[in-house]
């Protein structure tokens, strides 16, 4: 018996995604009204009028690795699949069971229900002394789970709660109705990853102090410390203070790969195995990046991009991988999203992070050690002018060398940890002079070098 689930944009029908159990095949068709309506099509692997040599095993794992992009992962993937007696390799299930409130603006239902339902029903006050305690009951309760009920469908390991913030007052959305605005991020449980939420504002303020775009990011204590974010995929649709969902793919999305491929080097890197690099990589997201077809403009497009992956070797995030970059998608194409999960993973040193790169600038997994060779040949691979590399290297260096005390002063006011704040600044110092005494030979290493 095949599983049919309706997918919505809001009140729109964009198609239906059908799971074949017998043959554990998925596919995806288009309603004629979404296409009809000029609708988008949701990536560049699933087009609204497929190839018609494409088999149906292919379109099926395309839309597998789409769809099973937009769970979470971790413990919230275990809770899932605990609450609804349902397999976690049971994608088609864990859609139907949690597709109310995904990432962007799709919604999943059965084949016979709406989107909204009939009644509305308020959002739920969420206090901060409940919030405190259910912050320090984590270690035997799980976070994502409130009156019985799965709060959060977002992708990604932190704990983290999707709230509805009203006036400076925080909700829990109770029905399709009422949208989440912000995400709440406690510290983790880790002892070893304490000042994690002091890390990621810090690196978060730093962003926006440089002028990358990026996600608004404030530090609250209730009173344990909370770091709130602004969903950049939810708006306020004035007067009614209505939540519109704005609809966005990730960087797996976008390149049409399985969830498990957000690195470069998808089995990992040891001796055996760490030459095999289909995962995600910058040269990849650069070659899409260019497609006129796709972007609604390939020069910002690529520029910010760029901007993006210097950033995050200036601070030393080691997890910067294709989940962890976000596109707008609708009928005028595809745009890059604010950056978001911005954190030193170099600055945790008694959690024995990983110091190698999610993708690799060149051919170089080390943060510690990315000179004007790397540089350079990430631009001939990508095929991006070296002057622009060198030229943005350095400003970046430089802005974010300036910038820093005054991050750090806003951190510390905001109730930050002061040991985190001196162990990411001391990281950002370092990697921005190793990147400002290697910019001006970027320029000097031709093609003939590679």
């Amino acid at each position: 018996m095949n599983l049919k689930l309706k997918v919505w944009d809001a009140s729109k029908l964009v198609g239906e995604l059908v799971h074949d159990s017998d043959l554990n095949r998925f596919s995806f068709a288009y309603s004629r009204q979404w296409v009809e309506a000029g609708g988008y099509p949701l990536s560049p692997a699933l087009p609204l009028f497929p190839a018609k040599d494409r088999s149906a095993e292919r379109h099926g794992a395309d839309a597998r690795n789409y769809f099973q992009n937009l769970l979470p992962e971790g413990r919230a993937l275990d809770d899932a699949a605990s609450m609804h007696n349902i397999s976690k390799a049971n994608l088609a299930g864990l859609l139907h069971a949690l597709g109310r409130e995904s990432a962007g603006a799709l919604m999943f239902t059965s084949d016979t229900t709406a989107p909204y339902e009939k009644s509305e029903v308020p959002p739920r006050l969420l206090a901060n002394d409940e919030l405190s305690k259910r912050i320090q009951a984590r270690p035997h309760d799980s976070f994502t789970v409130w009156d019985g009920r799965l709060r959060l469908s977002i992708a990604g390991y932190q704990d983290k709660l999707a709230i509805l913030q009203l006036n400076g007052t925080w909700f829990l959305p109770e029905s399709a109705q009422h949208s989440s605005t912000h995400i709440l991020k406690p510290e983790p449980v880790n002892p070893q990853l304490a000042g994690m939420t002091t890390n990621e504002l810090t690196c978060m303020l730093l962003a926006a102090a440089v002028k990358l775009n990026v996600a608004a990011a404030r530090l609250d204590h209730v009173p344990e410390p909370v770091l709130v974010i602004e969903r950049f995929d939810r708006e306020f649709a004035s007067p009614t203070h209505h939540v519109r969902r704005l609809q966005c793919i990730d960087g797996c999305q976008l390149l049409g790969l399985p969830v498990d491929f957000k690195y470069e080097q998808p089995y990992g890197n040891g001796p055996e195995v760490k030459n095999i690099r289909g995962g995600a990589s910058v040269q990849r997201f650069f070659e899409l990046l260019d497609n006129k077809e796709l972007m609604r403009a390939t020069g910002p497009a690529k520029l910010g991009f760029l901007r993006w992956v210097i950033f995050q070797v200036l601070i030393g995030n080691t997890d910067a991988h294709a989940k962890n970059v976000s596109f707008f998608s609708d009928s005028t194409r595809l745009a890059l999203a604010p950056a978001y999960d911005l954190v030193s993973d170099l600055a945790l040193i008694d959690a024995h992070v990983s110091d190698h790169l999610a993708m690799a600038i060149g051919d170089n997994f080390d943060p510690r050690s990315v000179h004007a060779y790397d540089w350079a040949l990430m631009a001939h691979e990508s095929k991006i002018a070296p002057k622009l590399v060198a030229s943005e290297l350095r400003s970046l260096a430089n802005q974010c060398l300036k910038q820093l005390p005054d991050i750090r002063r806003q951190v510390l006011e905001q109730g930050g940890d002061a040991r985190m704040v001196e162990r990411v600044s001391d990281v950002v110092q370092d990697q921005c002079k190793t990147a400002l005494s290697c910019a001006d030979q970027i320029t000097v290493i031709g093609p003939d070098n590679f």
